[in-house]
């Protein structure tokens, strides 16, 4: 893509509306908008981060054998009412639609999920199943807060799985487990990541969460010194051992939770009468797991993780583009190997634009593609081009071919 066609650009300064990095950084560099507490939009660069994001997510849920649909945003108030949560879910956004009937925005999908299911599950042959989606959560957050980690409204993967019985539930439960570092170790962030034991509620003895270390992360969490796993805030004063080793020995850290997965039993089956008729003819509730994964909150997380003092670095596997090519001054060597880097599907932007060589190279770190290409007179007389790595501190100079090669 060529920058002069980019409508968005970045700002000299960082916003005084916002006490979070990931939020300033963001709106600086022009991959958000803020429109009003906890409500962002996604410019061009943020969203083909974003869509990055959600792709890795994609590939590990359909590699478990989800199954990806879409459902409504919109819920009347019946279901909620079957589930008893009404009134109990504190951050549910209500509004009256012009039928006089009241509507809730989705906050969470089981309420719509298992009626969806219960016309096509008859049998033990449909089991076992799961469903997900990638879509907009409202949470009607009393103070909204941390840019893109706590939102009014944000981007969410959600995912529902329905078996026969408690062994396979939990048997795929760990698979999901597996595929969430799987993806977090494909955003740079397995390393910071623990996973967490947390309450279970009604619905087991506990649940899990998947905590990554931030210093401005709004969780603290007990990290097992054998082990390496953890016990979140709530329960670790009835949890005084780790919930593995058995050891006592804790260190405490700040971290943003990222995910989170339930093992829901019966709780959302049994009010739509969701069941099963199994091998002998008995008909039986559909036992449920739900498995959630915040896509803008990740986005935050790896801003906040990932940065110095010019800004953002991207993971190479969700960098808006691989390459930022800077043309200093118009060249047509710039020009020739912008045409051949699309050529070879490299995802490049290309700074055609005229202006001075200090405000794109700001605006290149700001950005954060990792690999920045400059060509100039200086590069094109030595017949070499300029490479720097976005986390490097120097740059070289280096051929056209080896250029070519690096970026392979």
């Amino acid at each position: 893509m060529k920058q002069s066609k980019l409508f968005t650009q970045a700002i000299k300064t960082l916003p005084k509306d916002e006490d979070s990095y990931n939020a300033q950084i963001l709106i600086q560099a022009g991959f958000i908008d803020k429109i009003g507490a906890g409500i962002y939009n996604l410019l061009p660069l943020g969203k083909i981060v974003i869509d990055k994001i959600s792709s890795i997510i994609r590939e590990e849920m359909n590699k478990v054998d989800g199954q990806e649909i879409l459902m409504s945003a919109l819920s009347p108030k019946d279901v909620w009412l079957k589930t008893n949560r009404w009134e109990s879910f504190d951050a549910l956004f209500k509004l009256k639609g012009s039928d006089k009937r009241d509507y809730a925005l989705g906050a969470s999908h089981e309420e719509i999920v298992v009626p969806i299911l219960k016309k096509y599950i008859n049998s033990y042959k449909d089991l076992p199943l799961s469903v997900y989606q990638i879509q907009t959560k409202f949470r009607n957050e009393k103070r909204a807060k941390a840019g893109l980690i706590r939102g009014r409204e944000f981007l969410m993967k959600d995912m529902y799985s329905f078996h026969e019985n408690s062994q396979d539930l939990d048997n795929y439960y760990d698979k999901v487990k597996d595929a969430y570092f799987q993806i977090f170790d494909r955003l740079n962030l397995k390393a910071d990541t623990y996973l967490t034991y947390a309450s279970g509620g009604d619905f087991s003895k506990f649940s899990h969460e998947f905590q990554t270390v931030c210093q401005s992360g709004e969780d603290l969490i007990y990290v097992c010194s054998k082990c390496q796993v953890a016990i979140n805030q709530e329960i670790i004063e009835e949890q005084k051992v780790c919930p593995v080793c058995e050891k006592s020995e804790f260190k405490q850290k700040k971290a943003v939770e990222v995910a989170n997965i339930f093992k829901l039993g019966t709780r959302f089956s049994e009010p739509f009468k969701l069941s099963y008729s199994d091998s002998e003819g008995q008909i039986k509730p559909v036992i449920m797991g739900c498995y959630g994964i915040g896509i803008s909150r990740l986005m935050a997380t790896i801003v906040e993780n990932s940065h110095d003092e010019k800004g953002i670095i991207w993971p190479e596997s969700v960098a808006p583009f691989k390459v930022h090519l800077i043309s200093i001054g118009q060249n047509e060597k710039a020009q020739k190997l912008y045409d051949h880097l699309k050529q070879l599907q490299i995802d490049v932007l290309y700074d055609d634009r005229d202006m001075s060589a200090g405000n794109k190279f700001s605006e290149a770190d700001l950005i954060a593609c990792p690999y920045r290409l400059v060509v100039s007179e200086k590069t094109i007389e030595k017949d070499l081009i300029e490479v720097k790595k976005r986390a490097d501190k120097e740059s070289k100079l280096i051929s056209q071919e080896e250029v070519l090669k690096l970026l392979k």
